[in-house]
């Protein structure tokens, strides 16, 4: 019997060869906001593996989207060029479909890069004005924390200008060859923060009850599906919990009744992930393998549309038993793939199915190299 893992997969118009998800990951490192060689290197290691779909990091859509002054970019014709020619290359040698994740930074913006200044991932450092930082936006003028600047309160010609941003950046990403965009809605950043109580104290239309909280970004959702191809998926990667213990936190109910909208206007597949909205966030007590499954499964089961599902799954075998149990329809690798970016050969050894690889290296798979690399053979 196949293994699920490797199983094709319908998201949409399109089908994925496998059911092998490449996470977008933020490297920091673009060319004043273009891919740049780190690029070629990053997502064509992964390509060479042949994930079913391999995601490009989260792409601000303004400059003053980006988290920090290397986030990778489309909003203008040199970022979209180089997009392009990464999209041209990857093609050349791999048969995996290719994604983007469009975002704004929102209150989270305007930091250095992790390994800058001392920092370390998740501490957050702000670039100060006069060296190079920018105002951040927010739905409220709601710090993240005390570490973190005062976000300015978004009006609503600021919010018209931003989902036309988020339409600018779609096209660009249809006209460099991309297969793929999803709307990052999760982990803190803009449309999270305006669906998020915790966040978003807005008395306007745009916050107050969940029907207003969610209006602006479905309006985003609503604005990018109308120019962007119906041969071409569109998805969302939306939170499923604050993880929070504020009793205003977003819940697995109100992720419900979002996708729920999502899918009338038109969402083809819905990433879900959580928590980052808040560093009150209680992480520590639902942390673990694969610990965010039981929110892709309660929405796979209440919207019907396919999931994937994100978040310390690491092993194959852990891989195939959470699609075998129906709680996603695809699984995405994040860390895994950095530390292994063949990942996706080592599961086909493991469950028993057909890797996809070049001819240029195929002498690794023969006279018995994967059992030896496993440390399958030669032992007493």
């Amino acid at each position: 019997m196949t293994a699920r893992l490797f199983e094709p997969l319908k998201l949409g118009p399109i089908e994925v060869a496998n059911r092998i998800v490449v996470s977008p990951m933020c490297q920091y490192s673009a060319d004043q906001g273009a891919a740049s060689e780190w690029h070629w290197m990053h997502i064509g290691q992964f390509a060479m593996a042949n994930p079913g779909l391999i995601f490009l990091e989260g792409t601000a859509v303004t400059p003053d989207g980006r988290i920090s002054t290397n986030d990778l970019c489309l909003y203008n014709d040199r970022q979209e060029e180089a997009l392009s020619r990464l999209v041209s290359f990857i093609r050349k040698h791999s048969s995996s479909k290719l994604g983007i994740q469009l975002f704004h930074s929102g209150r989270k913006g305007s930091q250095y890069r992790p390994w800058d200044h001392g920092t370390s991932y998740g501490e957050g450092s702000t670039i100060p004005r006069e060296h190079g930082g920018w105002q951040v936006t927010g739905p409220s003028p709601i710090a993240y924390s005390d570490q973190y600047p005062v976000p300015k309160e978004l009006s609503e010609h600021d919010l018209q200008e931003l989902k036309g941003a988020f339409v600018d950046s779609a096209r660009r990403a249809d006209r460099a060859g991309i297969d793929s965009v999803e709307l990052h809605y999760a982990h803190g950043y803009q449309l999270h923060t305006f669906l998020s109580p915790v966040s978003n104290q807005r008395n306007d239309r745009y916050g107050g009850s969940l029907e207003n909280r969610m209006r602006f970004p479905l309006e985003v959702f609503s604005a990018v599906r109308d120019v962007w191809p119906q041969s071409k998926p569109l998805g969302a990667r939306i939170s499923g919990s604050d993880f929070g213990t504020d009793s205003n936190a977003w819940t697995i109910e109100d992720a419900c009744a979002f996708g729920a909208k999502l899918k009338q206007l038109g969402c083809d597949y819905l990433d879900v992930s959580g928590g980052f909205l808040s560093p009150d966030q209680d992480f520590v007590s639902v942390y673990g393998p694969a610990y965010q499954t039981d929110l892709s499964h309660r929405i796979k089961a209440d919207i019907g549309l396919p999931t994937i599902a994100v978040g310390a799954i690491t092993d194959p075998k852990q891989a195939e038993q959470i699609l075998q149990r129906d709680l996603a329809d695809a699984v995405a690798i994040a860390r895994g793939m950095l530390y292994d970016p063949r990942w996706p050969w080592r599961a086909a050894f493991e469950l028993g199915a057909e890797p996809t690889f070049p001819p240029q290296y195929e002498r690794a798979f023969a006279l018995g190299y994967p059992e030896m690399f496993m440390g399958r053979v030669g032992k007493a």
